[in-house]
């Protein structure tokens, strides 16, 4: 039996993004996946070779993906000056080195953190980055997610740890009938 392989990449400035790529990691490999859980700046080729679910997730900044000089704020706020080298905005550029356009490419899910008083605001990295991945041509399997932390730095809103592992479940079973409905 082959192993499905899920990698999960992450931006996170102060540490949110990366806890809730863990929780949805840790729920996909409750159900007997392979994870690989990268940093976006230091993901690598090789973690993406026979990859079938492609997870990204990033904080919103500015109403979308971050950039230098949001970074560049968010270090000046307290976040490792390292943090700030590499974005997921940046990274996507890469996509057609990374997955080169012949052969299949992976199922995508995208998610992001917002600060809980913007629920309703326009914009969020996650829409941005599902609008990205589209025009690359990868299946977008579910709909951006949001995820709610208290403050610019945190912490995460209760239950936000739950409601990630739980999206881990739902992301599952959207493969499921993806893959039933192929057959």
């Amino acid at each position: 039996m082959t192993t499905n392989k899920a990698v999960v990449v992450f931006e996170s400035m102060f540490g949110n993004t990366e806890k809730l790529s863990r929780e949805v990691g840790d729920g996909l490999a409750s159900d007997g996946w392979q994870v690989v859980l990268a940093d976006v700046r230091h993901v690598r080729p090789e973690d993406l070779a026979g990859c079938r679910l492609l997870v990204l997730g990033a904080p919103t900044h500015a109403f979308t993906l971050s950039r230098p000089s949001t970074r560049a704020d968010a270090v000046r706020q307290g976040a490792p000056e390292s943090r700030a080298e590499l974005g997921v905005r940046e990274w996507l550029t890469s996509l057609d080195v990374l997955f080169p356009v012949v052969g299949a490419r992976p199922s995508v899910a995208v998610f992001d953190t917002r600060a809980d008083r913007a629920q309703h605001w326009p914009g969020s990295a996650a829409r941005k980055t599902a609008r990205v991945l589209r025009s690359h041509g990868f299946p977008v399997l579910d709909r951006p997610v949001s995820f709610y932390v208290k403050d610019v730095k945190g912490p995460l809103v209760d239950g936000e740890r739950e409601r990630a592992r739980a999206w881990s479940q739902h992301l599952l079973e959207l493969l499921r009938a993806e893959t039933a409905r192929s057959a």
